[in-house]
Order: structure tokens, then sequence, then C-alpha cells
């Protein structure tokens, strides 16, 4: 009897994933819970497991598109770890021609790679059957194409082409193109995108922060920190702390629009923008106003770990009603972030560069960030998105009023 496994509910606004990656292969013997393939959607990346122990066999292919309760895969009855693998025969004697076909037969067993993969390989000169393919029945798959290397024998055929062969005189720079299927996650942050810009009154006001005290603030404490807290004191936290301050002076920075009514909000859960492998994600530190700068730390930390390794939750990247991106961990200078709907503004943090600056009639070297707050300009006026920025820009100027809540 076998179990058909299908797309399990991973959200309420998600109605359909895309099968990134098969863990396991088609025929496979698998054990009761154990991670047989990957799932993506437009927010994370989740793991399917076996629902029984038995034998592998799939139904979707890597990069479909199902939806909900749709069928995956399926598990019969029988089989055992033992028998799932091959039987060890002792080797014969074979010619060079029989050992380059069993070679071709073993590391080219579907007969072909997939259409990204035959391109990739043929730009680089390598020839498939050289290629172990880690796709269903040793297919190559595109990232076994990426990583593909060539082989000795390979870069001396490349360096010494054969007599016979016409030599082809290469164009003067490369005009090749390749396609790729744009990801779940990439899809949905586009259509967010211009969702925002065409729903919203968008506005951009900006300022700068002399971030002296608080580069002096970590230099002399910063050791004393990590040993107590275990984390280490970065400018996230000073931002963060200072954002859920302002927000109390100004709270329909801290608002939402919903159909024709405001909603305010008595608590701060701080979204921040962290760059993953697969895309922009932005997790939420929650009660972010009740924390110290050092839970505040170990959230960001927390979080940024499980961006990397894609293992956010969807609770953990849903809600939010104010957020922090800092491009200047990428060097940027200045930028005009998008709101991350429904909420109705963000802040923007830049690279941090020093620069002449007039401080009480001299002139002095500090170093200086630029910092942008785009608003919603339908429910924030111009008097409170200023505000806001002036006090967040006070209080990250004089640290101790962090501290002090002044």
């Amino acid at each position: 009897m076998s179990l058909v496994i299908k797309v399990p509910p991973v959200g309420e606004s998600i109605s359909e994933v895309t099968l990134s990656q098969w863990i396991k292969k088609d025929g496979d013997y698998v054990e009761m819970d154990e991670i047989i393939a990957e799932l993506e959607s437009d927010k994370a990346t989740f793991e399917l497991t076996a629902e029984k122990a038995g034998t592998l066999k799939t139904i979707a292919k890597e990069g479909d598109t199902l939806e909900i309760g749709a069928p995956v895969c399926s598990i019969e009855e029988g089989g055992s770890p033992t028998a799932a693998k091959p039987p060890v025969e002792e080797p014969k004697a074979q010619s060079p021609v029989a050992k380059v076909e069993d070679s071709k037969a073993s590391t080219y067993a579907s007969g072909a790679p997939s259409p990204s993969a035959a391109k990739i390989l043929a730009e680089k000169g390598i020839n498939p059957a050289e290629v172990n393919g880690s796709g269903v029945g040793g297919r190559l798959t595109k990232e076994d194409a990426q990583n593909a290397t060539p082989s000795a024998k390979t870069e001396s055929a490349a360096a010494k082409p054969a007599a016979a062969a016409p030599v082809v005189k290469a164009a003067a720079g490369s005009r090749q193109e390749r396609r790729e299927k744009m990801s779940s996650l990439r899809k949905t942050v586009a259509k967010r995108l211009v969702k925002v810009k065409n729903e919203t009154a968008m506005l951009t006001t900006f300022n700068e922060v002399d971030m002296q005290p608080i580069m002096e603030l970590r230099a002399k404490y910063k050791d004393k920190f990590k040993e107590k807290h275990g984390v280490g004191l970065g400018f996230m936290s000073f931002f963060t702390k200072a954002v859920c301050e302002a927000l109390k002076d100004f709270p329909t920075v801290n608002a939402r629009i919903e159909g024709e009514e405001i909603v305010f909000n008595d608590f701060a859960d701080i979204s921040i923008a962290v760059s993953a492998p697969k895309g922009l994600v932005v997790p939420v530190i929650r009660n972010a106003e009740s924390k110290t700068l050092a839970e505040i730390e170990a959230s960001v930390m927390e979080l940024a770990v499980k961006a990397r390794e894609s293992k956010l939750t969807i609770e953990e990247m849903t809600g939010g009603t104010f957020t922090i991106t800092n491009g200047g961990v990428f060097g940027s200078m200045m930028s005009t972030p998008i709101i991350n709907a429904p909420q109705s503004a963000i802040l923007g943090m830049h690279n941090i560069v020093e620069r002449p600056v007039a401080v009480n009639g001299q002139v002095v070297i500090r170093p200086i960030m630029y910092v942008a707050l785009s608003y919603d300009h339908r429910i924030i006026d111009g008097r409170e998105s200023v505000g806001f920025l002036v006090r967040v820009k006070q209080l990250l100027e004089d640290p101790a009023r962090l501290l002090l809540g002044v």
C-alpha cells in the first residue's frame, strides 16, 4: 500500500509553492520523518518530511510550481536501507572502450542534462559525460553545471585542439545571454514593490547623524558588553532603540491604513531587512520597545543566522509596524528605501564616511551617516516625518538619552 504525500498548508496567504530541491531521489528508501525535499514559497523555504518509512516514488519535478494539497510524491511499502544500496560486484577486466561507455552510463544516466545545464557546460567547454549528476536518475542539474570544473583531460584538449578540427575565432567580447526563472520570493517582492509605489503617496526625507558618540561608546564598552551578554554591540541595536523611542513621540509613524481607518499600535514590532541567499527577507523583532540593547542584538543575530540558512518561519516574517534597512553594509551612501506595506514608514541606514563638518564654529572631521525616512504621506505629514527623523538623530548623537529615556 502506498501513501501519497501532498503539499502541506504553510500559511494563510500562501496558495502555492515551488519544489526547489529533492533531498532524496526516486527509488531511495526513506525513514519516517526523514527530510525528502525542500519547498519554497514566496516568503520562506520549508522541509518536506516522509510520513512513513518505505521506498520513495517522486511525482513532481524540481522547479515545479505546486498548489497547496497537490501530490508531491508517494511512499511505497517495503524496501530497506540495505536493499536501497546496489550490490557490490567484483571488478571485471574491460577494454578501454567499455570503460568509457560504463563511465558515461554511470555519470550521465539520464542521457541529457537540463537545457540550462547544457548551456553552462557548453560555455565552459566541459563534456557532460565527465560530470556527476545529482538530479533524479543521475540527471545533470543547473547547480551541477555551475559547480563543474574542467578536468585535466578537458583542459589539455582545450589547450591543444585536434588537427582535423577547424579553429573557430571567438568574437571580441561576450554576447551570450542566459535566462533564469524568477523564484517565488523574487516574484512576490517585485509585485509588492510595484504595488507600494502605485498605491501609496511615498515621500522621503533625509538627515545626517554624527556617529562619533556611538563609535566611542562601542569602542569603550564592546569587550565588557560581549563578555557579559555573549553578543557584540553593533549599530543596529542603537538604531532600533532610537526608533522605538521616537515612535512614542510620533505614533502616526508606527500606524497603518486599513480601509478608511488608521490603526495605531501601542507596541513596536521592528522589521529588520536582511539579505538572504534567495533574496531580501524582513524578519521581525517583537516588542522591541521593551528590549535592552543586548536583547535586541541577540534577536538580530538569531534572525540573521536563520535568514542565511533559509530557516525563517512565516510567523517570524509576518507583521511588523516599522522597518529598518541598512544599505550601508553594501557601501550605499544615500538611497530612498521603499515602504514595507502595510507599514507606513521605513528608515534607511547608510555607510559611515569621515566628512568635514562645522562644530562650534570650527571645521572638524567626523564620521557621518546619512539616514533616510520614506513614509506614506497619506497618513504621515511632513512635520511628523521630519520631527521623527530629528528625534532619531538626537538620540543617536547623545546615546545617554537612550538609557535615560529623555
